[in-house]
């Protein structure tokens, strides 16, 4: 399913049991109806998140990785709405405090994304680095949790 969101399109894709894809896609993609109850209700959280209104998505979730991408993406699910966490304290918190890049590689190939909330993970010096949707989203999205209306 394809909505338009004040980002641009972002698309959800499920299994028909949990949400498998999520992210922005070019403008030419037509918008598309759910083809099942799990990208509907991906669809009213996606919107209710981009209206403020919601900080947690309740949806089964089954990104397909490596282990060691499914350990990274399992612990940036767990950043608090609003807060923010560097590659490399990411990296200590899942036992490796040298892999600040292959954290932000596992980022890279997050197919989940706000979902997943990779663009809440900054660089060392908490500069905004490496968003596969673009840093001007990234920026966006982190102005959205912390209270700024976002204009389309």
């Amino acid at each position: 399913m394809i909505v338009v969101t004040p980002l641009g399109k972002f698309e959800m894709v499920s299994d028909g049991t949990a949400l498998v894809r999520a992210a922005f896609v070019g403008e030419e993609c037509p918008c598309q109806p759910a083809k099942d109850v799990l990208e509907q209700q991906a669809a009213e959280q996606i919107k209710e998140y981009f209206a403020g209104e919601r900080t947690e998505f309740t949806l089964p979730q089954n990104p397909q990785g490596t282990p060691f991408q499914r350990r990274v993406w399992e612990q940036i699910a767990k950043i608090p709405y609003g807060e923010t966490i560097t590659y490399g304290l990411l990296a200590a918190q899942i036992g490796n405090v040298h892999a600040a890049r292959a954290v932000g590689a596992a980022c890279g190939h997050n197919p989940l994304w706000i979902f997943l909330p990779c663009h809440r993970v900054l660089g060392k010096d908490g500069t905004l680095t490496g968003y596969a949707g673009g840093l001007e989203r990234k920026k966006r999205l982190l102005e959205l949790e912390n209270g700024k209306k976002l204009k389309k």
